[in-house]
C-alpha cells in the first residue's frame, strides 16, 4: 500500500512538473512574439508610415490684360482643374461661372515651392478673345497679370495605387473627430483598445439577424487589422489582432493611434485608385481640405467608414444620407451636437463635388518625363516618397496638339481612303513636338495617334529621315560664301558617288535651270542643294549637323544634303530652336522643380543654353525660311488662316514615307511628322499633311500668337541690288531692283556687271538705231 502512494506521488510530481514546464515554454514563446511583434511595429513605425504617391504638375498659366486666349481650351482647363461651374458669383474656392463677357473664378489655394496662389475671387473682363481686364481679391483691385495653379497631370503609385493626402489631428475641427468617434468608437479615448460590451453587442446583433453586420471592433483594433494584417478572417488571425492592438495601446498615446487611423482608413474608389485617409477623402467627396469640413460632410465621410462603397454620395445618394444622418443621431446623442444643430444637419442635402476618374494626361510626355526622372530617382521612390514634380508642359497647347494630330491624320484618310488601315497597330501616325525656343521648355508632345494601343513614343524614339526639312543646315553652312539672291545651277546632273550614278530630281521638275539661293531653299530644290553642298564641302556641312547635335555620317555623301540620314523628332526641333532662340541652342527640359514632401526643393532645373551661331546668321535663317511660308512650298499657310509672320519648312521623304513641317515664331516652335510605322508611302508632302496640323494648331493657341517678327541684330543690312544678279544696280540701267538682306561681312560691293549703263556716245547710237531699224 505504501509502495502505491510512493508512485502516485512521482506520478503526480511528474505531471505538475511537465504542466510547469509546458507553462513555462509557452509564456517564453508568447513573451518572446510577442517581443518580435513589438519589434516589427517598432521596426515599422520608424520608417515610412505610408506610401505616398508622387505627383506630376503641369506648368502654372499666365493671363495677362490684352492676351488672347481659346474660350475653349480654357474652359476645358479649368475644368480639368475641378472648378465647378455655377449660375451665380462664385463664393466657394473651386467655383466658376463662365460668360461672354467675363470668366469669374474662386480661386483654390495652392502652396508650391516658387509659387503661392491665395483662395479668393478674380473677375476676368473679355471683349471677344481678348482679355480686357483682371480684378483679383475681395477688394476688387486690377492686377495685370495672373498666374493660375498647375494641374495634376499624373500619379506615380505604387503596387497598391493607394491615394492619400497626410493630415494632422492638431488641424482638425472637433466636429471632423466626434464624427469619426460616433460612428466607430464613441467610448475611443475610454477603454484600452478592446471593447467586450461591444464585442458581445456585436455578437448578439450577429447572431439575431443571421449574419455578421456588426464587427464591434475598437478604432485601435482596426488600425491593427489594417495597417498591420490581412483581410482573412481566421482565429490566429484575430489572435494577432488583439496582441497588436494591445501593443499599440501601450506604445502610443489615444491622438496617436487616431491620428494614424484616419490617414490610414479607407474612403472609396477613384476608379482604379483607392481613397485613403480622411484628407484625400474630403478632397474626393468635397473637393476641400478635411480641415474645412462642415458637420454634415464630416458625417458623411464618418459615415463611409462602415461601407465605403455602398454608402458612396456618387453611388446612390438616398443611402449615404442615411447613413450620415444616422452618424449625426450618433454625434447629437454623445452630446457633441445640439439639438438645433441636429436637426438643422440633418436636413441638408448631400452635395458632393463631382466624381472624376483618374486619368492620366499627356501619357507620352509622361513615359519621357518617367525616363528623365529615372536618372534621379526610382521608381520605387517615385511611388511612396511623396515628392511634387512641376514639369514644363502646358495644359492647353498639349490638348490642341493632341486634337490636331487626330483630325488631322483623320482627314488625310478620308481624303485618300487608302491610307486607312484595319489593323489599329498599322493606322497612319504622326507626331507633335511644341518647344518654347529660347528656354528649350517642351510644352507639347504627342508621341503617336492612340496611346492605348501603341506607347511607343514617336516624338522622342522614332528614327525618321528628314527630308528637306534638313536643308536649313546645308544652307546656313552656305552663308559665308553666299547670299540670298546668288545664284545656284538647278540643272539636273548626274553624280558619281561611290562608283555608281546618281541622279537626284526636284519634287516639281518644271523648276528653272538656275535659281537664287533664297528661291532653292523656299521651293526646296534638290538639285540646286546638292550642288550648293557639292560646292561647300559635305565635311563642313556634316560638322554643322554635329554642332546641332544632329546625326551625321563618318563619310560624308551628297544624298545627306537632302536628310537622307535618320534622326528623331525632338532632336530637330532643338535644332531649330537655334534659329528661333537668335543662334542659342537650349537643352530641351522637361522638369523645372522637384519638391519633396515637405516642400522643400530637392532639384531645380534651369533653362541651358549653348552659343552656336551668330544672332546675324541665325536672323539670315529665319528670313530665308520666312520666303518658304511666304512664296516656297509652305505657302499654303495662309489660306489655312496662318496670317501672322512664321518661318518654317516642309519636309518629304522619298516616295513620301515622311512628311514634316517645322514652324516657329520667336515665342512658339512646333513640329509635326506624319508617316506609317512600316516605312508605307502616305502618298503625300509634307506641306499637304503636316503643315494642316500645325496650321490647326497654331489657331488653337491665340495666347502664342503675339504677331511679332525676330528683331533684326547689328551685322545684318538690308540694300538695293540687281534682282537679276544680286549685285548693287546701275541706276535706270539693270531692269528690276529689289531689297535683300546680306550679312555685313558678306554684303555685295561691286555694281552689276550685267547691266552696265551705255556710254553717251552708245546711247546715241542706239537711240540712232532707233530710229532707222535694220541700219
Amino acid at each position: 500500500m505504501k509502495k502505491k502512494k510512493t508512485v502516485y506521488k512521482h506520478i503526480r510530481s511528474w505531471v505538475l512538473q511537465l504542466i510547469l514546464v509546458a507553462l513555462l515554454s509557452a509564456s517564453a514563446a508568447g513573451i518572446l512574439y510577442i517581443t518580435t511583434l513589438a519589434g516589427k511595429i517598432d521596426t515599422r513605425f520608424a520608417g515610412r508610415l505610408w506610401d505616398l504617391p508622387s505627383k506630376v504638375y503641369s506648368d502654372t498659366t499666365l493671363l495677362y490684360t490684352g492676351q488672347t486666349i481659346s474660350h475653349r481650351l480654357f474652359r476645358e482647363k479649368l475644368d480639368r482643374l475641378g472648378y465647378r461651374q455655377v449660375d451665380r458669383p462664385p463664393e466657394k474656392a473651386g467655383e466658376m461661372r463662365f460668360s461672354n463677357t467675363a470668366i469669374e473664378i474662386y480661386l483654390r489655394p495652392f502652396q508650391a515651392p516658387y509659387f503661392e496662389q491665395k483662395s479668393g475671387p478674380v473677375w476676368i473682363g473679355l471683349k471677344g478673345n481678348r482679355i480686357s481686364d483682371i480684378i483679383s481679391g475681395d477688394a476688387g483691385s486690377k492686377t495685370p497679370v495672373l498666374e493660375l495653379e498647375p494641374e495634376e497631370l499624373m500619379l506615380y503609385f505604387g503596387p497598391d495605387r493607394e491615394r492619400r493626402e497626410l493630415v494632422s489631428i492638431r488641424n482638425l475641427p472637433p466636429h471632423v473627430l466626434h464624427a469619426v468617434l460616433a460612428a466607430e468608437d464613441y467610448r475611443f479615448y475610454h477603454h484600452r483598445g478592446i471593447e467586450i460590451k461591444a464585442i458581445l453587442r456585436a455578437l448578439a446583433t450577429n447572431l439575431r439577424k443571421g449574419e455578421i453586420s456588426q464587427g464591434g471592433s475598437t478604432i485601435t483594433q482596426q488600425l491593427a487589422k489594417n495597417y498591420f494584417l490581412s483581410p482573412e478572417r481566421t482565429l490566429s488571425r484575430k489572435l494577432k489582432e488583439l496582441l497588436i492592438t494591445g501593443i499599440l495601446e501601450y506604445k502610443f498615446d489615444k491622438d496617436t493611434i487616431l491620428e494614424m487611423y484616419l490617414n490610414e482608413i479607407y474612403f472609396g474608389q477613384e476608379g482604379s485608385v483607392s481613397i485613403n485617409g480622411i484628407g484625400q477623402a474630403a478632397q474626393f467627396y468635397f473637393d476641400k481640405p478635411a480641415a474645412a469640413l462642415s458637420v454634415a460632410e464630416a458625417a458623411t465621410i464618418a459615415g463611409l467608414i462602415k461601407a465605403p462603397n455602398r454608402y458612396s454620395p456618387y453611388k446612390n445618394r438616398t443611402q449615404c444620407k442615411q447613413r450620415r444622418n444616422d452618424v449625426i443621431d450618433a454625434m447629437h446623442k454623445r452630446q457633441w451636437l445640439t439639438a438645433e444643430a441636429h436637426e438643422g444637419e440633418k436636413a441638408r442635402p448631400v452635395t458632393p463635388a463631382g466624381y472624376r476618374d483618374y486619368h492620366q494626361q499627356a501619357p507620352y510626355f509622361m513615359d519621357y518625363l518617367t525616363q528623365q526622372l529615372s536618372t534621379l530617382y526610382s521608381r520605387k521612390d517615385l511611388s511612396r516618397e511623396g515628392l511634387s514634380i512641376f514639369t514644363t508642359i502646358d495644359t492647353q497647347v498639349q490638348s490642341a496638339a493632341e486634337k490636331a494630330l487626330n483630325a488631322g491624320l483623320a482627314r488625310l484618310e478620308s481624303i485618300n481612303p487608302k491610307l486607312k488601315r484595319k489593323n489599329p497597330e498599322g493606322k497612319l501616325q504622326g507626331a507633335v513636338i511644341v518647344m518654347q525656343p529660347k528656354t528649350g521648355y517642351i510644352i507639347a508632345m504627342v508621341g503617336g495617334r492612340d496611346y492605348g494601343i501603341s506607347q511607343f513614343n514617336r516624338a522622342a524614339q522614332a528614327k525618321r529621315q528628314p527630308g528637306s526639312a534638313i536643308k536649313p543646315f546645308v544652307y546656313l553652312t552656305g552663308l559665308d560664301r553666299y547670299r540670298p539672291p546668288s545664284r545656284l545651277s538647278n540643272e539636273p546632273r548626274t553624280y558619281m558617288i561611290n562608283g555608281r550614278p546618281w541622279r537626284p530630281k526636284n519634287y516639281n521638275p518644271l523648276a528653272s535651270p538656275v535659281v537664287t539661293f533664297r528661291e532653292a531653299l523656299a521651293f526646296s530644290h534638290n538639285i540646286a542643294t546638292v550642288n550648293l553642298a557639292l560646292d561647300i564641302g559635305l565635311t563642313h556641312i556634316a560638322k554643322t549637323f554635329r554642332s546641332f547635335y544632329l546625326p551625321a555620317p563618318e563619310t560624308p555623301y551628297a544624298a545627306m544634303a537632302l536628310g537622307a540620314l535618320e534622326l528623331d523628332p525632338l532632336s530637330l526641333a532643338r535644332a531649330y530652336c537655334v534659329f528661333a532662340a537668335d543662334g542659342v541652342l537650349p537643352y530641351p527640359l522637361s522638369i523645372k522643380e522637384v519638391a519633396g514632401e515637405d516642400g522643400h526643393i530637392l532639384e531645380n532645373r534651369h533653362a541651358t543654353i549653348e552659343r552656336l551661331i551668330p544672332a546675324t546668321k541665325a536672323y539670315m535663317i529665319n528670313n530665308l525660311l520666312r520666303s518658304v511660308v511666304l512664296d516656297g512650298t509652305a505657302r499654303g499657310a495662309k489660306r489655312l488662316g496662318v496670317n501672322w509672320p512664321v518661318a518654317g519648312k516642309t519636309g518629304t521623304t522619298n516616295d513620301s514615307r515622311d512628311a514634316w513641317f517645322i514652324g516657329y515664331t520667336p515665342n512658339l516652335l512646333a513640329v509635326v511628322w506624319v508617316g506609317f510605322d512600316n516605312g508605307d508611302s502616305i502618298m503625300a508632302s509634307g506641306a499637304s499633311a503636316a503643315l494642316p496640323i500645325w496650321a490647326d494648331l497654331m489657331l488653337s493657341l491665340p495666347q502664342y500668337v503675339s504677331g511679332e517678327w525676330f528683331t533684326m541684330p547689328s551685322g545684318i543690312e538690308t540694300i538695293e541690288v540687281c534682282s537679276e544678279t544680286g549685285m548693287l544696280p546701275n541706276p535706270g540701267c539693270c531692269p528690276g531692283v529689289t531689297r535683300e538682306i546680306f550679312l555685313s561681312v558678306n554684303r555685295p560691293t561691286t555694281q552689276c556687271r550685267q547691266h552696265d549703263c551705255p556710254t553717251r556716245l552708245e546711247k546715241i547710237w542706239k537711240g540712232f538705231k532707233d530710229i532707222v531699224p535694220g541700219f
